[in-house]
């Protein structure tokens, strides 16, 4: 890919509402992330930006790291004004969790909208390998907004 097929970064900041002073990514974070995003490889992007791909590398790995703290940071933010916080230790049953969840819910008076297959299934697609199968493998909580939001969160 020439340097001339390579998106302009400015102007795909500039559309999604970059701001670096309200952001936890650097511009230049930011710029890698827009044209990786868009299936750039790092080599044309380091030729657009004038420096190495190597860089790139690890500019790119840098920004996945402020961007996987970002969404930790909003998730611990989260469960910290969640009414309900429920403890699933290790060993729990996946099949256990739904009733476990709606009986906090309901004593606290948040609707959750989910079924429990649904239920079963974010709790799981979030916690990552602390659940196998149909096992909770390390310590969890899920904590449930008052708009009914569910957030998983290792112990």
């Amino acid at each position: 890919m020439s340097d001339d097929e390579v998106p302009d970064a400015d102007e795909i900041l500039a559309e999604l509402g970059f701001d670096a002073s309200a952001n936890v990514l650097t511009r230049r974070q930011a710029e890698v992330l827009a044209l990786r995003e868009r299936g750039i490889a790092q080599a044309a992007i380091a030729e657009r930006l004038g420096t190495s791909r190597a860089n790139v590398s690890s500019v790119e790995s840098s920004a996945r790291e402020n961007v996987a703290r970002a969404r930790e940071t909003v998730a611990f933010a989260e469960a910290l004004h969640a009414p309900v916080r429920v403890r699933l230790d290790a060993g729990t049953d996946l099949y256990d969790v739904p009733n476990t969840v709606y009986s906090a819910c309901d004593e606290a008076g948040v609707k959750v909208s989910h079924t429990a297959p649904e239920l079963m299934k974010l709790v799981s697609d979030e916690a990552g390998d602390a659940v196998r199968g149909r096992e909770v493998t390390r310590d969890l909580t899920v904590g449930v907004t008052s708009e009914g939001t569910l957030r998983v969160r290792t112990r």
